[in-house]
């Protein structure tokens, strides 16, 4: 027979090995596959129908069991390993502290075997997080121990363990390392439950057919070794092309090259569409890069494209998984008021937004944020509407059920308080009509219950957390869950890793990302060092990266295949995937045809430019009732910043979460200095002004104010001596925080009469000549101060606070002081700040009038406010043509 040849395994056992032609595409393979098996079954007269196919993935049954069908023979068992085991018996279940798979309560097993280690618990007291590293790793260890285990027949398992051991005890990178690698193994090998597949070395069909693609399977080649061991006749058909020693190629093979991720993603989406447009459907796309990928779908979506996704993704990521997160983040006792809201807007709280009225969610929000609470305990409910009270009172009063009771409980406590929550919010519902809603509700058992005896009930019933560790294993479970979201009736697209698109009968292949990540092995285990996977037969470096090549040899059996790659990284430059070097190199060896260059069929679309001239804008009629000191700086610096932010009240919505920045801490000084001169007296200064800098930082984010609390002892040591040195001239403290307002042209029949300054003067102080010093705190350097006054006329908030106190019946002086300067606490002067005042007054008449009367409004686009203001974007700055500025 063709090709056919006998290899002699385990001595006087034997297994045929039948290597495939090469040239057959993935259309065809299926009928060579069984035309050879069946002649090989022919030839020795078997029934096929009594013989078992073995298949390397569940998505080849389908064309295997077609052309069986089409040979018109019985068909054999077409399964895979895992299909046929859970056919013919349930798997074996999980007891206390063995092994499930299940990442998140396989991590808390770990954690009570490691509490047995008093290394292990010396390393939680000393680094939690180095501890929850450690049992990551630990599981990770125990888990590919144990697989390693289950790909072996029954009988040689004692024997694998032994082995184990002393090449455990052989490998010592570190103690540590070395104690967790002994730990992980005698775990693992602890479990003596049957595998779901050892029900495979009992069966006795009348013949085991393995084929083989991307490598050789351990449990296929070992149920291989075992039939032949009995006298059952056992074949491998081997579909493995090496990369080096091609053969064959696409009819359309060709390669694209893109500038960056964005071009990379829209080529690739080209590339689908072309392919469809050519009527070769379906099309396989290969998930190489996920973030890629969700932008590839997107562009596909728009088109209409059906895609079926085979990768899917985590549970983590889902929108279901994102609104239970909010709401679990707000029953925290350090939670933010942004995360409240986060709550109030999440599903869980749909129902109880459908009962109140729509506006009571956004009117709560915008009250939150004109007051400037931070936490949900500022919340006062004497400025809330009647339906945002009752809005925040109802979740309010569920949260609180959840959370009372003991800090610590069982994981079993906290699910089933969970679903009292979910109850009580009517959240089921809304989370179940969320995309993975169910599956999600299913990872966390909060709609059935583990089997009794089980792995699973045992650490729910016995793991101890509080909210934070809750929260931590909720996350954990959700990462480690994946979600394949229903695939349309007639997918178009069908996003595969690279393994699971062999042999499969695609109408074309589209690969985005043959750079050098492309064929680069995933890293193994960190306890189990490359030459002891070798020793023990686990999954090498060199086999993960012969795994992958051979993957991708497999889709030269595709008729048409698109291999597409970025150039460059941000700037540097990226390099082809080198599976792709050798497949150049073997193609050239083989006489045939190299890559095609990728011909871009997106059309370029022309877009004439449109020069963008400078902003200007028309208010008549539209003067503001007031104006304040920022208002009127805001219209000198520029017209139309002032029409934006002062006529049209447009302003960025203040942040609930914003950190503290020096802005914080200027009205934290502001605050500080005003208290201390109201309540000065018989308490020593120093004494006193520590005192009311405690009380006053008890508002405010301890961990983000602390480097300004911190600087504050020299602070007051330096403001003290130059207040003792203010004094001893003559000064003495009036007022602070004075509000004034001012009716500059109060003639009833002045066109402005009804406008007012308004503005609040920082601090008052006499002077030992009866002159009263205006004095305004500032955070900055003494030398910007001192760049604003070295021109009295072009400093605004000085004049305009000297303006408002034109009627104290005292002549007027003004500083700035800088608080917190390197040299100290710095006074800068105003020079002459009465005339300064009478100056503005008189210009600031004349730009209202003319405004009044329909003046221009223009965008200055020049000098340092420019460069910082929030307008920028409504005048399109950045767009001007050269001929506007």
């Amino acid at each position: 027979m063709d090709g056919l040849r006998e290899a002699e395994r385990d001595g006087a056992s034997s297994v045929t090995c039948l290597p495939l032609d090469a040239r057959h595409g993935a259309a065809t393979i299926w009928s060579r596959v069984a035309e050879q098996a069946g002649r090989w079954l022919t030839e020795r007269g078997l029934q096929s129908r009594d013989a078992v196919l073995i298949l390397p993935f569940a998505q080849h049954l389908a064309p295997a069991r077609r052309a069986w069908m089409q040979q018109g023979r019985w068909l054999p068992r077409v399964e895979t390993t895992h299909s046929l085991a859970s056919a013919l018996a349930p798997s074996g279940l999980a007891e206390a502290l063995q092994i499930t798979f299940d990442a998140a309560i396989d991590a808390l097993s770990a954690k009570a075997l490691l509490a047995q280690q008093s290394w292990a618990q010396a390393l939680r007291r000393q680094d939690g997080r180095a501890f929850d590293l450690a049992v990551d790793r630990l599981v990770e260890a125990a888990q590919q121990l144990l697989r390693a285990a289950h790909q072996r027949a029954p009988q040689q398992r004692e024997a694998f363990w032994a082995e184990a051991r002393i090449a455990v005890q052989a490998e010592t990178p570190g103690r540590f390392e070395s104690a967790l690698a002994q730990v992980a193994l005698e775990w693992a090998a602890s479990d003596a439950r049957p595998a779901a597949t050892d029900v495979l070395f009992d069966l006795r069909p009348s013949a085991w057919i393995v084929l083989q693609a991307g490598g050789a399977d351990p449990l296929a080649q070992a149920l291989l070794r075992r039939a032949a061991e009995r006298g059952i006749p056992a074949l491998a058909l081997i579909a493995d092309v090496a990369l080096d020693e091609v053969a064959h190629a696409p009819a359309l093979l060709e390669q694209a090259l893109c500038e960056d991720f964005e071009d990379l993603a829209q080529c690739s989406a080209a590339s689908v569409l072309a392919h469809l447009h050519a009527g070769r459907a379906p099309v396989a796309l290969i998930a190489q890069d996920r973030v890629l990928l969700r932008r590839v779908r997107a562009l596909l979506e728009r088109r209409g494209v059906g895609l079926a996704d085979e990768t899917g993704w985590t549970l983590a990521t889902s929108p279901a998984a994102a609104h239970l997160m909010s709401l679990l983040r707000a029953c925290s006792a350090q939670a933010s008021l942004d995360e409240w809201l986060a709550l109030l807007k999440s599903e869980p709280c749909r129902q109880l937004r459908g009962h109140l009225d729509e506006q009571a969610l956004p009117a709560l929000e915008a009250l939150c944020r004109k007051r400037g609470w931070r936490t949900p305990q500022s919340v006062r409910f004497d400025d809330l509407s009647e339906a945002s009270l009752s809005l925040w009172r109802l979740a309010r009063s569920a949260v609180r059920q959840f959370t009372e009771g003991p800090a610590e409980r069982s994981l079993q406590d906290w699910l089933d308080g969970l679903k009292q929550l979910l109850q009580r919010l009517q959240a089921d519902e809304p989370l179940l009509a969320l995309d993975a809603g169910q599956a999600l509700l299913d990872a966390l058992w909060l709609q059935r219950q583990p089997w009794p005896g089980s792995a699973h009930e045992h650490m729910l019933l016995n793991t101890e957390l509080d909210h934070a560790g809750f929260l931590a294993w909720i996350d954990q479970t959700l990462e480690a869950q994946q979600y394949l979201p229903p695939a349309p009736d007639q997918a178009q697209v069908i996003v595969t890793p690279l393994a699971r698109a062999m042999l499969r009968p695609f109408g074309a292949i589209v690969l985005p990302g043959a750079d050098a990540q492309l064929g680069a092995a995933t890293a193994g285990p960190a306890l189990i060092s490359d030459r002891l996977a070798t020793r023990l037969g686990l999954p090498s470096l060199q086999q993960r990266r012969e795994a992958s090549a051979l993957a991708f040899a497999q889709l030269l059996r595709a008729d048409a295949l698109t291999l597409l790659r970025c150039t460059r990284q941000g700037s540097e430059p990226l390099a082809a995937s080198p599976l792709l070097d050798r497949l150049s190199m073997a193609l050239q060896q083989a006489g045939l045809a190299g890559m095609q260059v990728w011909s871009d069929p997106r059309a370029a679309t022309e877009i004439a430019p449109r020069p963008q001239g400078r902003a200007a804008a028309q208010a008549p009629g539209r003067v503001p009732a007031s104006l304040s000191a920022s208002a009127i700086e805001s219209l000198r610096d520029c017209p139309y910043q002032f029409f934006a932010r002062v006529q049209l009240k447009l302003q960025d919505s203040p942040e609930l979460e914003a950190e503290l920045d020096k802005s914080d801490y200027g009205s934290w000084l502001h605050a500080l200095l005003h208290r201390f001169h109201e309540q000065r007296g018989e308490q020593p200064d120093a004494e006193l002004l520590t005192k009311l800098a405690d009380e006053l930082a008890k508002d405010l984010a301890p961990a983000e104010f602390l480097p300004y609390r911190s600087s504050f002892d020299r602070f007051a040591v330096r403001y003290l001596e130059w207040l003792a040195a203010h004094e001893a001239a003559g000064a003495q403290y009036e007022a602070g925080e004075q509000s004034r307002e001012l009716q500059p042209w109060a003639d009833a029949s002045h066109a402005l009469a009804p406008l007012v300054l308004r503005g609040r003067l920082d601090r008052i102080d006499r002077q030992a000549d009866g002159s009263l010093l205006l004095i305004d705190y500032k955070t900055g350097s003494a030398a910007r101060l001192k760049e604003k006054v070295a021109r009295p006329p072009e400093d605004t908030q000085l004049a305009v606070y000297a303006a408002l106190m034109r009627d104290a019946g005292a002549m007027l002086q003004a500083q700035y002081l800088a608080l917190d300067d390197s040299s100290g606490i710095v006074a800068v002067n105003h020079a002459e700040v009465e005339q300064s005042a009478a100056l503005l007054l008189n210009g600031l008449e004349q730009d209202l009038l003319a405004m009044e009367q329909g003046a221009p409004l223009p965008a200055l686009g020049e000098g340092r406010a420019c460069g910082f203001c929030e307008m920028r974007g409504l005048c399109r700055r950045d767009d001007w043509s050269e001929e506007a500025l």
